[in-house]
């Protein structure tokens, strides 16, 4: 094991199918490190896997034991998942895909990176890793979409289930989804101006500046008021509105965008590691074609041609012909969002007669999941008990995971 301050890691890589539907045929890696606090490092301890964000987000590297992490290790050995497609399980990326890969092909292979498939990779992981022992969970956003799978799929090998800001609607089309959506993001913008009123006419200089110059980023990207507009995904988070402002304090260098400015605007909306990201509408699909939804749904909310609307995480087909990124990737893009033949990820007959315990955090505030939709899925799901807040916004495992987590145990000591 390597050791760091209060915890000890051991890193496990296992091979497991591309399509676990041919266990014969092509083969991916997928990566999970383990973590333990250094004083408990050769106890017997229950297995806790997390399930990260994105869709496309890698787990997270903890330099010391801190945050939920630090709280999860006093009682469990913990497992970080860098789900298929990210951090170090076979990344998808502009660089890694194959020469001379069609459109079709690359679709197909985006098609086998989503919950189902990650639900797979878990059971292999847990019978190889933690012995087959029953685990819990703790999924955060995209991690609780997951969640809902694996329960879906294989219950039998769950103990608990922890979720934070990441119960979807069960039967939500992606449509149903944008559609309320827009108004969160749009209320999230008023609040940011209240906040900052004096960044709207900061912003309208950037924006005139951006639609008379060509300005590049240091990637070669030319920096648009659309590109600019994506920013506001970070509403969503507690720190967002100051990060922006922040941002906007050092855009100048006399008549030019600074250096700076142009840098971290690059790094905020590149996509370089996270193309699934990017990509996340096929995530809903469930049957019918997403098509595109969330651009769709923009053409209903005409306050949002409004150039000082921020968009939040909502994903165009124009970010895969401009950003430098997501160009490999727009053939494919386009094929799944008129893919129309999804396999339903979760079994709504199932989850009503769940039995494992469900503790979710509902964030009255979250813009990024709808609180009506999670409040619609935890009715609908059987052991499932919410705890809803408005002390925290969607980045609340990330900030203020202690707390957090501590009061899901709590909850769940008492279902158990």
């Amino acid at each position: 094991m390597i050791a760091h301050p209060g915890l000890r890691f051991a890193d496990h890589t296992v091979v497991v199918p591309l399509d676990h539907r041919r266990p014969d045929g092509e083969t991916i890696e997928v990566f999970a490190r383990e973590v333990v606090a250094s004083d408990r490092a050769g106890d017997d301890l229950p297995w806790l896997l997390f399930l990260q964000g994105g869709p496309g987000g890698k787990s997270p590297r903890p330099p010391r034991a801190e945050g939920w992490i630090a709280h999860a290790t006093r009682s469990h050995r913990v497992l970080l998942l860098d789900q298929r497609g990210t951090g170090r399980s076979t990344p998808l990326s502009g660089r890694t895909i194959s020469c001379g890969t069609t459109d079709a092909e690359l679709a197909a292979y985006i098609g086998l990176l989503r919950a189902d498939s990650i639900v797979a990779d878990a059971e292999i992981l847990r019978q190889r890793v933690a012995g087959g022992a029953t685990w819990d969970t703790l999924g955060q956003s995209y991690g609780g979409f997951v969640t809902l799978s694996y329960l879906s799929q294989a219950p039998e090998g769950l103990r608990t289930c922890y979720i934070t800001g990441g119960l979807p609607g069960l039967t939500a089309t992606a449509d149903d989804v944008y559609a309320r959506t827009y108004p969160r993001v749009a209320a999230k913008n008023a609040e940011y101006y209240r906040q900052f009123p004096g960044d709207a006419a900061a912003l309208k200089r950037i924006y005139r500046h951006l639609t008379e110059n060509d300005v590049r980023l240091p990637d070669g990207d030319r920096l648009t008021v659309d590109r600019f507009r994506l920013l506001g995904s970070d509403f969503g988070a507690s720190s967002g509105f100051a990060a922006l402002h922040w941002l906007l304090d050092e855009a100048w260098h006399d008549q030019d965008l600074s250096d700076t400015f142009r840098y971290e605007v690059m790094q905020r909306t590149a996509f370089v590691d996270k193309p699934l990201f990017a990509l996340q509408e096929y995530t809903y699909g469930q049957g019918a074609a997403t098509g595109w939804a969330a651009a769709r749904a923009m053409e209903r909310h005409p306050e949002f041609a409004d150039p000082l609307l921020f968009t939040g995480e909502m994903m165009y087909p124009w970010m895969f012909r401009e950003i430098r990124a997501l160009r490999p990737f727009a053939g494919a893009a386009d094929i799944l969002a008129a893919k129309d033949d999804w396999t339903p990820l979760v079994d709504p007959a199932r989850l009503a007669a769940n039995e494992v315990p469900v503790c979710a955090a509902v964030y009255a505030d979250d813009m990024y999941v709808d609180m009506g939709l999670s409040l619609e899925t935890a009715a609908a799901v059987g052991n499932v008990r919410t705890w809803v807040t408005n002390e925290y916004e969607h980045d609340g495992l990330r900030v203020s995971g202690t707390a957090v987590l501590e009061h899901l145990m709590e909850m769940a000591a008492g279902l158990r």
